[in-house]
Formats: C-alpha cells, structure tokens, sequence
C-alpha cells in the first residue's frame, strides 16, 4: 500500500511518522521549506506520551517526485486546497483514494447525498469548481481529524492528545478502500473506525469550531474565556444553535446537545483556537471552509442564522484588514 500525506504539517506528519514507524506501508510525505529540509537531512522525529521515535519516510518537495499513490491524505489547511489541486495530480490515477482531511464543510459535501440538493457545489470552498475537477467526489473518502499535534521545530512533531482518524464514504458505504485504511491506521496505533454517516461526524466537529474559531479571531480570547464569559457564551451558543438547525434540515444528527458541546470546549482551557494562531501568524484564515460554508447551506435550505451571519461579516472584514483572506 502506497500512502502520500500531502501537507505533512503536525497532523500529517502525526500520521506519516506512526505509519512508516509501523513500516507496513510505503509511506511518502510532500513538505516545503526548513521542515522537508530538516526531514531530509535528520528524518521525522515525532514526541508522543514522552516518548521519541525517528522516522524516515520518503520526504519529496513535489507530487512529481512522488508519483502515483494509492492514497493521497490531504491534510491541508482549506484555503491552500485551491492552489494545491492542480499540485495534486501527479499522485493521482484510476485506483488512487483521495482522503479529505480538511477542515470544515468539504467541497464534496453534497456528492451522493440523498435528497434535492445531490450534486451540488458549495461555492464558498470550491467558488469555480476547479477543486472539484481536480479532485473528483467518486475518488474522496471523508475523515474527520480529533488529534491534537504541532511542529515544534523543523522535522519535529509534538502529539498533544487524540489518536483518532473517523473515516466514511460519501454513500455510507462500509467500501473495500476504506476499510484497509482503517486496518492501516489501527495497525499504525490509531483508532480509525469507518462510520456509516461521516456528514454527522463532520458537523459535530464543526459545531464548536464555526463558533469558538470566529469569536477567538475577533476577540483575541483563547478557549476558556470565550466559555466561561456569559456573554461571549451565549453568542457561541445561538451560532450552534443556528447551525445545528441548518445541519438537520439536511439530515444530519447530533449524539450530543449543544450545552455538552460547550462544557466540552471549556475543559480544554486557555487554549488559543487555530483560526486565532493564524491570525496572530498573518496566515490565511479558515474563514469560508468554518463558517461562510456554513452561512451558504443556510441559505440553500432557508434556514434563518442571523447571527452566524453577523459574525462571518464581521469575520471577514477581521480577516481582510489582516492581509489573511
């Protein structure tokens, strides 16, 4: 089995490193800068539970020099996906699997789902369709992300906490592909179940981060004061709420309520969001793939989001007077 994780950051490289550590797949990362130089010349070296563990997987700057895989993890932040697309194609042939790692609603998101709204685009990930054509909806298999990881330094990940991957097919169906996938990662130590309905695991990650990402960009306030302020609280909750209406008015189900999906959050601490980190880094933001995606569906299904609507407005312009949109 050949394995590219494309954008081997702290998640893909959290992947990449336990994967080739496992050394039962043919693992291959696409990196740029000072972290491919320095996997290169000194491998991957992942810290997790205090323990270190050196890697070498096959480190290469570009899909050309990878070649054709099996599987191709995206695990890019989702503003890069456009410009990365084209980047892609070298990996990808008639068998190759395309895992979407990516964060928020995905540009796949309406392929074979049931109902009137089959085979629509969401414009706000995928505003001219390129991300579509480049990356076909029949090749995607969906996986939501849980671990927390970051580069430390150049050619170091430090795995905070998590070793989930939830993987599911846009059908629903328990395929070939994503089940020895699944064995894969189980036998790389992760937990990887393949789950019937990926869309609920999707908005159950979602739900916090299209509220907390927002209001700790225009805020500044890290995790726990944007909980444990009522004000700050209540706002997050209506912006749930709204969404969560959107997500069910397309058939999707949430395990939890939303006052859980809070008390959750808050255990976490002073925690800065990634939405806020890349502010302060001057990086693109996710702005569209956490909530302007989430505005677009609610406008398709006419659902009200007033305040959803409000935040992404005072989101983007945040966003623009910081050079990240």
């Amino acid at each position: 089995m050949k394995i590219c994780v494309f954008g081997a950051g702290a998640i893909g490289g959290l992947m990449a490193a336990r994967l080739a550590a496992k050394g039962e797949t043919e693992v291959t990362v696409i990196a740029r800068g000072p972290h491919l130089a320095a996997m290169q010349a000194n491998g991957l070296k992942l810290i997790s539970d205090g323990q270190e563990t050196v890697v070498r997987p096959r480190c290469v700057a570009s899909a050309a020099e990878a070649g054709r895989q099996d599987y191709v993890v995206i695990t890019l932040k989702a503003p890069a996906l456009a410009g990365a697309a084209a980047q892609m194609q070298p990996l990808i042939g008639e068998g190759t699997t395309i895992v979407s790692a990516v964060n928020g609603v995905p540009w796949w998101y309406f392929y074979k789902l049931a109902g009137p709204y089959e085979g629509r685009r969401v414009e706000s990930v995928d505003p001219t369709g390129e991300v579509g054509r480049l990356l076909p909806p029949e090749k995607v298999l969906g996986c939501i992300i849980y671990p927390a990881a970051e580069v430390s330094e150049p050619g170091v990940i430090e795995h905070t906490y998590g070793d989930r991957f939830t993987l599911g097919e846009p059908d629903g169906s328990r395929s070939d592909r994503a089940m020895a996938l699944s064995a894969a990662l189980s036998a790389a130590g992760f937990k990887a179940p393949v789950r019937p309905k990926i869309r609920d695991e999707i908005w159950v990650k979602l739900w916090g981060n299209l509220a907390f990402n927002p209001l700790s960009a225009l805020t500044t306030a890290t995790l726990d004061v944007i909980t444990g302020d009522a004000e700050l609280r209540a706002v997050c909750r209506q912006m749930m709420l709204e969404a969560q209406a959107v997500a069910e008015s397309l058939g999707v189900r949430f395990a939890i309520d939303v006052d859980k999906r809070i008390a959750g959050a808050a255990e976490v601490g002073a925690h800065k969001t990634s939405m806020l980190q890349d502010l302060e880094r001057g990086r693109p933001m996710e702005v569209d793939a956490l909530l302007g995606s989430v505005v677009e569906l609610a406008g398709i299904t006419e659902v009200p989001a007033p305040t959803c609507r409000t935040v992404l407005a005072l989101l983007r312009t945040r966003a623009r007077l910081a050079g990240c949109y």
